[in-house]
């Protein structure tokens, strides 16, 4: 049997009663039709699409609608054709529709003639106009286009083809699954094919929380048994109303709709405006009508409050003769108990299911004597039994069944099967894997909650649904979720009841709780969000407590900077769990180094923020690599501006002597040959884009880029992922006068084995002597003075014109520059809203510069003089750095609002953001293009890995520590640095490959090129530059003076033989020219000041931002031999 071959049975012995009713709840009397007009109605349309359709029986066709009195019919009518129907969300965001319309390969939608303008602006150019409308039943019939068949499986093989199988080949031995899916068989032969013609019923996607949203299609002999057994499970009538309380996207919504019109009951649909206005639905389903059965979600249920709820929903002379509640943990017995009055005469159920086996898999109806005064409240709701053609198996992390004790559930059944994502056959009995945990007991089955909600917190894991459990105990409590904030803090949000007080509360949470599960702090609000399936939504809980946290920043105040030194110490104690100890904090003591982890910085950090009552732009940064004098400091420079600011007697020397260290030199150089021309093998470019890292950017060839004298040779790897491609450094004729006293400074190198530790890899070591070869030196050839730090890196821009290349970068001061690379003259100079720490990018045509600044703008320049084409608000400062899809020119860039957004910079509007989950996006987007993947981090330890195209997320890694470091990549890994003091090595499917330990925090962004195309270099805060290769094993390390923040960079002279070398810095300024096959010093400078910048070399020139307000331009020179 079918679903349209159950509903016409009714209708054939029901044709004259109330099939549907619809209530506006307007004042105006309800519509409604019989059976007779249903079944009428969707033969009209059945007859209309058999027409126009395709491929009948093997058919998918789209319903884009809101809820309605023809909902029944429009239905019935697609599978009579026989159709599946797939139910697509006016109000879902454009970029999810769009991926399920595509990856369920829709070639048909039928859309409400009401949402014609929204459905076409929301989907241009993906469907034709394929009809005109059938007026008198709402409908006009969309068709895909031809031409878009190729974008269809682009999207479908980019976001399937590195993901990981979902057919669970480990729960069905002696089958086999194909690459291509053609043919799954058994070892009995017996499977079910997603092509077998009449055999779908619907198509649905899953919300996506986890993960990519996966596409479900139901066949009818999964579902059917579903209807079938729950219709007798609540012993439906003629006279029953049910009501449709589920959005049709969420599968209850089947189970609501089939049950009615399968049994000559009646189903109830009103707007769904009015299901968010507890109070109008209430009256419309109790007062207005008398609804028998609900299904619903617990949290949808509480929504109508604890008054309605007694009053009218669970009151003594309701109509609802069921109500069975699912799709969440089933509420605490107490809880149960208060809402329902003693003469209440309700049956309610407790569902367990999950869309990958449709709809409902367990039943348990909750027994008349616990609701009596003398039963146990403690009385644990179990899942039921498994309904009609169920499977349900417990199993442990070994595969093996659980009998009694603690598992995963699995479901399944011989033909209790769904087809997900790309599956095309799936074997019979296929159990699938829930995410969900029990405890087994006698027999019965005991929810514990998902796999997601289970977090480790003081050393212990546990699951946050406890701590709600515990919460909807209390009496004071109308309702309540939790959420893990931020990987950091436990929230626990509240809608109370008159006479809450939060004090009593916690107290009586520690009461039955241990202390680690205990929340960090209680918010109330006067409802909980509810996303569109009627669950709870997480996102918006924690926009709420964002919103908390800033309103209680806006209600601190301190008195003044000897209050707020007094009030760091007590916070730095107290995040350090060190209030019992009376002995006082060095000035010195950093955090990382005082047994502080990055949890309990982000704590110190928020709770500074909390005390100064605004955001501190910085603060986190200055708290992992700086003494608690320098938080202090920052956080006074901003609160008190004009007060005086405390300087040690070492940084006014610093900047006494910052004008004229090393300019005094008349030594003897070996001079180089001239950069001007460019020659590149496979083509010619009009312009290169540098930036730190190696990243290389080459775009719109043209057929001449050629200057006199000398070449460079470029390797051309059009952006195949952020490696630089093989470059050999064009080399500088030029008579200089200025240039450095080497002679005390210059430094030689002692190879230093650590035999027992490292085998042969070297460990390098720099020390004062004179140099007994030609070594290179480094002298200034200009410097551009921006009147306040620079920490931005530099972008540098060769054009293939007469145009000289140019420097772009930002400072504290406000200010974008743009300096000639060769003469050091500013081109131009644009103060934007606030201080710049972002590097710049440029734009795929090369007329814009993209850069993002501390006022949370993202400002879109013309390269040209810097007038601004476009700005894009985020909503807080943005320190991460843009990359550009050199094939859509679409621009990638984080904020610190916790998002990552694309945007097209030609149209000025916003393709999509995503929120990140996990903390500020501080460092920059990494692009790859095989596959074709973002990858974003976090300071709260999150590894994400996007889709560009959609903005959805491919896969994800918690660090559990701050990404400072930036994501990069070859055709096989992507690395990242990371404040626990590793590098990271995953494949682009998200599988860690290995970990390299340092002994200090790695803030610096690993340089990978194409030059060493084995090597992996960067540098760490115990003061070394690393080189290590692709299997994570060390080659090389370089001890430096000082910690080094920023990312090396390769680079090729041919007049040094064609070595290879590595520019560096450490942050006390030292630049650094080591061999980069050897990790030996090739030279050193020092800049007068700290650097935070990285370094870009092009030619000889090396540029980079220093802290004394400067950006420098170096020189690189080959020094004669000289004797000791």
């Amino acid at each position: 049997m079918t679903l349209q071959e159950l509903v016409n049975q009714a209708a054939s012995l029901y044709s004259d009663r109330k099939a549907v009713l619809f209530d506006e709840c307007n004042g105006k009397p309800p519509t409604f039709y019989t059976y007779a007009m249903v079944v009428k109605l969707a033969m009209e349309l059945t007859a209309f699409l058999q027409k126009l359709c395709h491929q009948q029986g093997k058919c998918e066709i789209g319903l884009y609608c809101y809820p309605g009195i023809n909902l029944p019919s429009w239905i019935l009518g697609i599978l009579q054709v026989p159709a599946a129907y797939a139910p697509v969300d006016p109000d879902a965001p454009p970029v999810l529709s769009t991926y399920f319309m595509k990856k369920s390969n829709l070639q048909y939608v039928l859309v409400e003639n009401d949402k014609l303008n929204k459905f076409q602006m929301s989907h241009v150019g993906y469907f034709n106009h394929n009809s005109s409308a059938i007026e008198h039943i709402g409908l006009t019939l969309f068709q895909m286009r031809s031409s878009n068949t190729d974008i269809n499986l682009q999207v479908h093989n980019v976001t399937s083809k590195y993901e990981p199988s979902k057919a669970m080949a480990n729960s069905q031995p002696g089958y086999t699954i194909h690459p291509d899916q053609t043919e799954v068989k058994t070892s009995e032969g017996a499977y079910m094919a997603v092509g077998q013609k009449y055999s779908l019923a619907y198509v649905l996607h899953t919300s996506g929380t986890t993960g990519i949203p996966k596409i479900v299609r139901v066949p009818h002999k999964c579902i059917v048994p579903n209807i079938q057994h729950l219709k007798s499970i609540f012993e439906i009538t003629l006279d029953d109303l049910l009501f449709l309380a589920s959005p049709l996207t969420f599968d209850p919504s089947v189970v609501e709709l089939f049950v009615a019109l399968t049994s000559g009951a009646s189903i109830l649909i009103v707007p769904n405006t009015i299901k968010m206005i507890p109070t109008e639905l209430s009256a419309a389903l109790f007062h207005h009508h008398h609804v028998t059965v609900l299904q619903a979600t617990p949290t949808l249920l509480r929504r109508f409050g604890t008054h309605i709820i007694k009053s009218t929903v669970l009151s003594a002379n309701t109509s609802l003769r069921v109500l069975a509640l699912g799709g969440e943990a089933f509420p605490v017995l107490n809880l149960l108990k208060s809402w329902k009055h003693k003469e209440n005469k309700t049956s309610i159920f407790n569902l367990y299911g999950i869309t990958e086996v449709s709809s409902w898999a367990t039943c348990y109806r909750i027994p008349e004597e616990v609701f009596t005064d003398d039963f146990r409240t403690d009385f644990p709701i179990h899942l039921g039994s498994p309904l009609l053609g169920t499977k349900v198996e417990v199993r442990d992390a070994n595969g093996s069944a659980v009998l009694e004790g603690e598992g995963q559930i699995f479901i399944g059944g011989k033909e209790r099967i769904c087809f997900l994502d790309d599956e095309v056959t799936v074997p019979l009995g296929t159990m699938r894997e829930t995410g969900d945990f029990v405890r087994v007991q006698n027999a019965k089955l005991f929810f514990l909650g998902r796999k997601d909600n289970q977090i480790k917190r003081h050393g212990k894991r546990f699951n946050i649904e406890w701590l709600q459990q515990a919460a909807e105990d209390l009496c004071q409590v109308e309702a309540c979720a939790v959420t893990w904030y931020q990987q950091e803090k436990l929230i626990l949000f509240v809608v109370p009841k008159d006479d809450l007080k939060e004090k009593e509360v916690v107290k009586e949470l520690q009461k039955c709780l241990p202390a680690y599960a205990v929340p960090d702090e209680l918010v109330l609000v006067k409802a909980l969000p509810l996303t569109s399936h009627g669950k709870v939504d997480i996102s918006e809980l924690n926009k709420i407590y964002q919103n908390h946290l800033n309103s209680r920043r806006r209600d601190s105040k301190l008195s003044g900077a000897e209050e707020l030194w007094e009030r760091l110490q007590y916070l730095w104690k107290s995040a350090l769990g060190l209030l019992g100890d009376s002995a006082g904090i060095s000035k010195e003591a950093v955090f990382l180094h005082s047994g502080g982890d990055s949890l309990q910085a982000l704590r110190f950090y928020d709770e500074i923020e909390m005390l100064v009552g605004r955001a501190v732009p910085g603060l986190l940064e200055v708290i992992l690599s700086h003494s608690i004098e320098e938080v202090y400091r920052h956080v006074r420079k901003i609160l008190f501006p004009d007060e005086d600011q405390l300087m040690t007697h070492d940084s006014v020397m610093k900047r006494k002597l910052s004008g004229n260290i090393g300019e005094e030199f008349h030594g003897k150089y070996i001079k180089l040959k001239s950069e001007r021309g460019l020659q590149v093998a496979s083509g010619l470019i009009s312009f290169i884009a540098l930036s730190r890292g190696n990243t290389f950017f080459p775009m719109n060839f043209t057929k001449t880029f050629t200057q006199p004298n000398n070449t460079v040779q470029v390797g051309m790897e059009l952006i195949q992922q952020p490696s630089f491609p093989h470059l050999v450094v064009p080399c500088i004729m030029k008579s200089h006068t200025q240039g450095y006293e080497m002679e005390d400074r210059v430094l030689t190198v002692t190879n230093k084995a650590n035999k027992a530790d490292c085998g042969s890899v070297q460990e390098i070591h720099a020390e004062c002597s004179h140099v007994a070869t030609a070594k290179l030196a480094l002298c200034i050839r200009w410097k551009s003075n921006t009147r306040k730090c620079v920490d931005a890196s530099p972008l540098v821009i060769i054009p293939s014109s007469e145009v000289s290349a140019s420097v772009y970068v930002g400072s504290h001061s406000h200010a974008m520059q743009a300096i000639d690379l060769d003469l050091g003259e500013v081109k131009w100079e644009k103060n934007l809203g606030d201080r710049i720490e972002s590097s710049a990018c440029v734009s795929k045509c090369g007329n814009f510069i993209i850069v993002g600044c501390y006022d949370g703008l993202v400002y879109v320049l013309q390269s040209s003089d810097g007038e601004i084409h476009w700005t894009f608000v985020t909503e807080d400062t943005v320190k991460s750095s843009a990359v550009v899809d050199p094939s859509s020119g679409l621009v990638y860039i984080g904020s610190h609002d916790q998002h990552v957004y694309s945007l097209d910079i030609y149209k000025k509007e916003c393709v999509w953001k995503l929120h990140c989950e996990g903390g500020a996006v501080f460092s920059s987007p990494c692009l790859s293009s095989l596959p074709h993947h973002l990858y974003v981090a976090t300071l709260g330890g999150l590894l994400l890995a996007i889709n560009p195209v959609t903005g959805s997320k491919i896969w994800k890694s918690f660090l559990r520590k701050p990404l400072f470091s930036s994501p990069h990549c070859n055709e096989k890994y992507v690395c990242i640095g990371c404040v626990d003091g590793n590098l990271y090595c995953y494949t682009h499917s998200g599988e860690k490959v290995w970990q390299f330990s340092t002994n200090g925090p790695v803030f610096s962004s690993p340089c990978i090129s194409s030059l060493t195309e084995q090597e992996i270099f960067f540098g760490s805060h115990d003061c070394f530059i690393y080189c290590c290769n692709m299997e994570g094993n060390l080659l090389w390390k370089f001890k430096a003076s000082s910690s080094v923040y920023g990312t090396p960079f390769v680079f090729q002279s041919d007049d040094l033989k064609n070595k290879i070398l590595l520019a560096a810095i450490s942050t006390d300024g030292k630049v650094w020219i080591l061999n980069a096959k050897s990790g030996t010093a090739e030279g050193v400078d020092k800049l007068p000041g700290e650097v935070f910048s990285s370094p870009v070399v092009w030619g000889t020139k090396l540029v980079v931002g220093c802290r004394n307000d400067y950006v420098y331009c170096l020189d690189l020179y080959m020094q004669e031999k000289k004797n000791s």
